[in-house]
């Protein structure tokens, strides 16, 4: 779902990355309030699951019957074991290395996709439908449904942004009920495979490690150092065998683009802001589309990097 500058206008840009950045200094300050002893455990978790989503986003998967693949968010996940908020910094800081390192979505549009992935999924979609669902006390089974539904509700939202971002910006030729009709059914299926997996890790999770999850009934903590080590561990292999395995189909939004437009060409309207942010984003971008064989490897230690530098910022409040 990362969005290309080709599809907003540099007012929409400006807009949209604004919200972000306050949305990234509000995140900030509210965990820089949590108690200390919480933040010092929370900030090694962060940068362990930050690089399990990066990983994980690596891996698409063909949805079957379309033509089309998906890759997970992750922001459901992260907000189930780190808050709303830690989720959301996480999950922004997944998004951010992507965008520079490897052009995995537009500098104009990074805003954007922050908004569309990590704030909808870990600051709405969380708090309104999973929460409420599983009520700290629900059993397994409930969690596992809160996940898929949750994670359902988050894709479909932020297919809903990105159309809403396209059209307000008008500089495509996408015709906004058309557009809206292919990103919604495909999303659909995409926040179904990613719920089945969150449902997974999480079910598994409230059954064996309640206390990883932040909105589960409280236990006692136990140490965490095997099972971060674990996670480091799967990040890692995930990361280095994503290039070979994953699918080459296009994802939900490119699909979307290609059906809504029969296969004609995109008419946009590049400004002096559109060629700014490519030439800047070309000389950021030393692994563009994740070319480079270590790539995934790159990404997952750009990725904690990036975490710990943002949550230096939390540890100074």
């Amino acid at each position: 779902m990362h969005m290309s500058d080709t599809l907003i206008s540099p007012a929409v840009a400006a807009v949209t990355s604004l919200a972000a950045v306050a949305l990234v200094a509000v995140a900030v300050r509210r965990i820089g309030r949590a108690d200390r002893l919480a933040t010092t455990r929370l900030i090694p978790l962060m940068g362990v699951m930050g690089a399990l989503v990066f990983a994980a986003q690596m891996l698409n998967f063909s949805i079957p019957g379309t033509g089309s693949s998906g890759h997970i968010v992750g922001g459901v996940l992260l907000a189930a074991v780190l808050g709303e908020w830690a989720g959301f910094l996480t999950l922004t800081s997944v998004i951010v290395v992507q965008c520079l390192l490897f052009a995995d979505g537009g500098l104009m549009t990074l805003g954007c996709n922050i908004l569309n992935m990590a704030a909808l999924s870990c600051l709405v979609a969380y708090p309104l439908i999973f929460k409420p669902l599983v009520r700290g006390n629900g059993s397994t089974a409930r969690w596992a449904a809160a996940s898929v539904a949750t994670s359902i509700v988050a894709l479909e939202m932020g297919a809903m942004g990105v159309t809403i971002e396209s059209e307000l910006s008008g500089i495509t030729a996408l015709p906004y009920g058309r557009f809206l009709a292919f990103m919604l059914p495909i999303h659909l299926l995409v926040g179904l495979g990613e719920g089945l997996a969150t449902a997974a890790i999480v079910a598994s999770l409230r059954r064996f490690r309640a206390d990883l999850l932040v909105d589960a009934t409280p236990t006692k903590p136990r140490p965490r150092g095997a099972i971060m080590a674990a996670t480091v561990v799967v990040a890692l292999v995930a990361a280095s065998v994503a290039g070979s395995i994953a699918s080459s189909q296009p994802d939900g939004l490119e699909w979307s683009v290609e059906r809504t437009t029969e296969g004609a060409e995109i008419t946009d309207n590049q400004t002096l802001a559109h060629r700014s942010a490519s030439a800047l984003q070309r000389t950021t971008a030393l692994m563009p589309d994740y070319e480079a064989s270590m790539a995934g490897l790159v990404g997952v230690g750009a990725t904690v990097a990036l975490v710990f530098a943002l949550t230096r910022l939390v540890r100074r409040r």
